[in-house]
């Protein structure tokens, strides 16, 4: 089945996801500016309890945890004017904001709570992740040399 794209309902529905991208990318704003107000609080009170004006592991590991969540907000909201712009979706960026996103995970990890499997799971997902930016970073790459092509082309 061909689609028409001139069809008043198939541009009445474009107008309608364009108009919900939008509130979406409003609405991350209102949560990036909540995170970094989060984390403005995180800091002061964990400076401000006894004893004043240090921090323990477990507070720097916080404090890491809430910039980071911040910092996915941030790339998931350049993934949605992206996709305004270009009216695709990026599997690189995405890609890119999983990493962040399983970065921020292994930073907050408790090492004693959780178990082998875990790690192992948290390993794989890394490791999956990782092989498909590389992919998608080598489609992007002229790979083959001149005279591969010109071999190609006189076949």
């Amino acid at each position: 089945m061909k689609i028409i794209r001139d069809d008043p309902l198939i541009v009445s529905l474009q107008k309608i996801i364009r108009t919900a991208v939008k509130i979406l990318s409003v609405l991350m704003t209102f949560v990036i500016l909540w995170g970094v107000a989060d984390v403005i609080w995180l800091i002061y009170q964990r400076l401000s309890e006894t004893p004043t004006f240090l921090l323990s592991i477990s507070d720097i590991l916080e404090t890491f945890g809430a910039f980071m969540a911040v910092l996915i907000a941030i790339e998931i909201f350049i993934n949605i004017t992206v996709y305004l712009r270009e009216e695709t979706i990026h599997v690189k960026i995405v890609i890119a904001t999983a990493l962040v996103a399983i970065a921020r995970k292994v930073i907050v990890l408790d090492f004693e709570k959780i178990t082998s499997d875990y790690i192992w799971a948290t390993a794989g997902v890394i490791l999956s992740l990782v092989i498909g930016y590389w992919l998608i970073s080598l489609k992007g790459k002229d790979i083959l040399s001149e005279e591969e092509k010109t071999e190609i082309k006189k076949k």
